[in-house]
């Protein structure tokens, strides 16, 4: 085989740098080898007695080699835990497997350090096999040492970090939902021939929701209650909410005609955010006139779905307020009343626009108002709670799919006990 050589300028062959290097290091000796190599050598008896150790290892010991050959033992180099797992673990592995590899320990460096290094042990047998000695190697450790320390120290700092940012967000969690409720009315009012529940889902705990509803007196047996939403999210929608609710409530106690309300509503709005920031929310608002056994409700949307009822004979339907334009966007506009009487065991249920824009089935299609008045159709006409709490269930059963926030009001006229008959024998007594 021809080795390559270079070209010096006069064109004379150079010796190739690798042919040095190679013929360099057959020169070594095989004790210079040993003596200086970049690892600790040792030998010991089988009873840990040091017979033979190196340079290298001498150095990181701070040790003469009297001072150890004959005098010490290999445990002898090691801190006391070290020791401790050299009787207990490493020493019975060798004497079993003949081999360890690879284990970290400490030895007492020079100076009283503590020096980390990885100790590989093979035991040396005669030709029948019996045990003569044990061969050594000590790595130095140092620089692994201090990048596991760093390592362990980034991810406690990570550790630590992931800890505090959820604390934090357990903390804002909390806030947001105090605020949030503080939006909402604590619980509703009793009204005589009137049942009223209410629920309300959060979509998203990180987030203030912009839905809203409430039920309030009017004076002289008269109530109003409003349900709406409130465009984006998030503390800027939450301003909104606290400026349309005192709006509405003021508004009503002014003129409670629900055309009239909403329209107040439209002229604040579109005042306070004509310019900068645009925000518009839809709503409904209604009066309720209890009477004998009854309710009147008349009512009128601002964009907002239409309020559906459900009456005592189990049919469902909408009660339509076609042409309710957005509130906030335009100067002027056009709301559309409607009324509605509700007799024993019916209930009116309004609700904002997440419940029927949950995305539902694996093609992930809209809810919708067909299935919501089917869904409402299909259940017993037991009053106002009863219908809450069944949509209460069907809103949990969407999942992921409900990702907007979801308002419910439902307001009913308790249905009438059986009135008792006599029996024939209370008949015959009289």
């Amino acid at each position: 085989m021809t080795c390559r050589t270079a070209q010096d300028p006069d064109g004379e062959p150079d010796v190739d740098m690798a042919d040095v290097a190679f013929t360099s290091m057959l020169e070594d000796s095989p004790e210079e080898l040993y003596e200086q190599a970049p690892c600790g050598y040792l030998s010991t008896l089988m009873d840990g007695t040091i017979a033979k150790i190196n340079c290298t290892l001498l150095e990181w010991l701070g040790l003469e080699r009297p001072q150890v050959v004959g005098r010490m033992r290999f445990p002898d180099l090691l801190t006391i835990g070290g020791k401790l797992y050299h009787e207990t673990h490493f020493a019975p592995t060798l004497q079993m497997e003949g081999e360890v590899s690879g284990v970290a320990l400490d030895i007492k460096a020079a100076g009283g350090q503590r020096m980390p290094v990885l100790v590989t042990s093979k035991v040396k047998t005669s030709q029948s096999g019996e045990p003569m000695l044990i061969r050594t190697t000590v790595f130095d450790a140092r620089d692994r040492r201090a990048y596991e320390k760093e390592l362990l120290r980034s991810r406690q700092a990570a550790e630590e970090a992931r800890r505090r940012a959820e604390a934090d967000r357990d903390r804002l969690q909390e806030a947001l939902a105090v605020l949030q409720q503080s939006l909402l009315p604590a619980q509703l009012p009793s009204v005589p021939g009137l049942e009223a529940a209410a629920h309300y889902h959060t979509a998203s705990p990180d987030l203030l929701g912009g839905d809203f509803y409430d039920l309030f007196s009017l004076g002289t047996d008269r109530w109003a209650f409003f349900l709406g939403d409130v465009c984006g999210k998030g503390p800027q929608a939450a301003a909104v909410t606290s400026l349309t609710r005192y709006t509405l409530r003021a508004a009503a106690l002014h003129d409670p005609d629900p055309v009239t309300v909403l329209n107040t509503l439209n002229t604040v709005l579109h005042q306070r955010y004509t310019s900068g920031d645009p925000r518009y929310c839809t709503a409904i608002f209604g009066t309720l006139h209890p009477g004998d056994g009854h309710v009147e409700v008349h009512l009128a949307s601002g964009g907002h779905p239409s309020a559906l009822v459900q009456r005592a004979d189990g049919s469902a339907d909408y009660l339509p307020t076609p042409g309710g334009m957005l509130i906030g966007v335009l100067p002027e506009v056009q709301f559309t009343a409607a009324r509605t009487r509700l007799s024993s065991g019916d209930t009116l249920l309004a609700y904002t626009d997440g419940l029927t824009e949950a995305r539902t089935g694996p093609k992930r299609e809209l809810y919708g108002e067909d299935a919501l008045r089917a869904f409402v159709a299909g259940r017993p006409p037991a009053g106002p709670q009863a219908l809450i709490s069944g949509l209460t269930g069907l809103i949990a059963g969407f999942g992921a799919g409900l990702d907007d926030d979801t308002a419910l009001l439902a307001l009913g006229v308790p249905a009438l006990l059986p009135s008792s008959h006599p029996t024939p024998a209370s008949e015959d007594l009289r």
